[in-house]
């Protein structure tokens, strides 16, 4: 088996893959995509892109229809907040997409580091195979 092969059969037996992420195996296709571990020297306001594996999607009562979206990729979890408008034009992606690549503006203050979503495409690859997202909404 190719690697590729190798981790997608091992989400595929066992949500979750002894071998290197499925990021890792993009990595090179994406050289604009800040990896996680990055993201605590991004300035605040630049505009960056993140990819990854959703793993966390939240839509807490409490956040006035905020949706705060969590992304593994080979080095870490980086964490985007989609606004309401947005949420409601990209909804089905938002929800159903177990990949997905966010372009947005760096909020980064005490080394928290959020990206205010401007833009989300899914992040389509015949290699990609993942963990299932834990979503609360």
């Amino acid at each position: 088996m190719t690697m590729p092969e190798r981790v997608k059969a091992d989400y595929e037996t066992m949500n979750l893959t002894t071998g290197p992420h499925p990021m890792k195996l993009l990595r090179e296709s994406f050289p604009n995509v800040w990896r996680a571990i990055d993201l605590a020297q991004a300035r605040d306001g630049a505009t960056i892109q993140i990819a990854g594996n959703v793993i966390c999607r939240q839509r807490p009562g409490t956040a006035k229809g905020f949706v705060f979206i969590s992304l593994e990729d080979e080095t870490g979890v980086s964490n985007a907040i989609v606004d309401p408008n947005l949420f409601e034009r990209f909804r089905l992606l938002i929800t159903e997409e177990a990949f997905l690549l966010i372009e947005g503006e760096v909020q980064n203050s005490d080394n928290v580091v959020l990206i205010k979503t401007r833009d989300i495409r899914p992040l389509v690859h015949e290699e990609l195979v993942g963990s299932d997202s834990h979503d609360f909404h």
